[in-house]
């Protein structure tokens, strides 16, 4: 038993924690959703696919999910094709999907099964837990789904409904230790993939953030939320700071290739935010407008009357956007075609600074 499971669960909660499993796999066995990752009743689950979906589904919605798994494996089938994959296109192929190192790690851990354990995922989540990019829940899930061994498995969607089951008032962070013990007296020897799959389409179809659906849901007569008729006080969460504000500006630096009009592209430091991306010229991002600071050559700069502005996980950011023509050789970066920088693989707030730019170029 891992030490976290140690830890007393809530006082409060269901009255025999045992009968919750039973309930809810009765529950899945005809409710359970079909997605293209998800092995069928009968079949054995595909490895590769469940740990995939694990990561791509990570701070990202099942409909962005997807259409992207399903580019991904048709792209990529095995743990041997990833693995012989270039960088540069896996990195493009992630484009949109966010968090960036999740990419990498992907990679990496695709190198590591291919060299280290000839080409198959290890199948348990102590062994799993020594590959690149697998923390303990991404270990805990595939080690459940992929290769049935019990394991505590805890996303967002488990947190909600099981704060709500044993009415854990503690705010989130704080109260994740607590969390994982409670889920722990209610995961199953058998069938436990099942379950934290059981689990994760309850807390999206059911047990939802705001106007949970309680008279729909498998588990109400064992929910201690419910029972004080309260369950969307739970979880309770700190109040977030306010992320600071930052300014920048990108560079749209064009100049006639021999297909046509080609802008500039660069790559992004390995390390750092959206590392080993390519992207457009940028300078550096800071609490004043840095104006043309960082510009990648040395050119009659056009500022355009429009900026794009995005968000990170800890800060927000706009971007003033400057167009230029290149004159002479420039030493940084690749020149790509203008008509085909989608497929370059550019990550969101870059695709939106290029269809603001084209946009603004077109106008004027």
């Amino acid at each position: 038993m891992d030490a976290k499971d140690s830890i007393a669960p809530p006082a409060d909660g269901p009255a025999d924690p045992r009968a919750v499993a039973p309930a809810l796999l009765d529950w899945y066995d005809r409710h359970r959703r079909d997605l293209p990752w998800r092995a069928r009743p009968g079949e054995m689950p595909d490895p590769y696919r469940v740990w995939l979906s694990e990561v791509m589904l990570q701070q990202t919605t099942v409909a962005t999910v997807r259409p992207r798994f399903t580019a991904w494996v048709q792209r990529w089938p095995t743990f041997a094709d990833l693995a012989a994959a270039d960088e540069a296109d896996v990195m493009a192929a992630w484009a949109g999907l966010g968090y960036y190192a999740r990419a990498r790690n992907l990679l990496a851990a695709a190198r590591v099964i291919a060299a280290n354990h000839n080409g198959r995922l290890p199948e348990t989540e102590v062994v799993l837990r020594r590959l690149p990019g697998f923390g303990a829940y991404t270990a805990a899930a595939v080690a459940a789904i992929a290769f049935g061994e019990r394991a505590v498995v805890v996303d967002a969607n488990v947190e909600r409904v099981v704060t709500r089951l044993f009415a854990i008032s503690t705010p989130l962070p704080n109260a994740r230790p607590a969390i994982r013990a409670a889920t722990n007296t209610i995961t199953p020897n058998a069938r436990a993939g099942d379950f934290a799959q059981a689990m994760m389409d309850l807390g999206q179809a059911v047990c939802t953030v705001r106007r949970p659906q309680c008279l729909l849901c498998p588990l109400v007569a064992h929910c201690a939320a419910h029972a004080r008729g309260e369950p969307e006080r739970y979880p309770a969460k700190k109040p977030k700071p306010d992320r600071p504000h930052r300014h920048g500006t990108i560079f749209w630096l064009t100049r006639e290739g021999a297909n046509g009009s080609e802008v500039l592209l660069v790559r992004r430091p390995d390390r750092g935010l959206l590392g080993g991306m390519r992207a457009l010229p940028t300078g550096p991002w800071e609490q004043d407008p840095p104006g043309l600071a960082g510009a990648p050559a040395d050119t009659c700069w056009r500022a355009l009357n429009t900026q794009v502005s995005h968000g990170f996980t800890h800060f927000t950011l706009d971007l003033a956007l400057v167009t230029g023509e290149a004159h002479g050789t420039v030493q940084i970066g690749e020149w790509w075609p203008v008509a085909s920088l989608g497929e370059a693989g550019l990550p969101t707030v870059f695709a939106k600074a290029a269809r603001a730019v084209m946009g603004g170029v077109e106008a004027g």
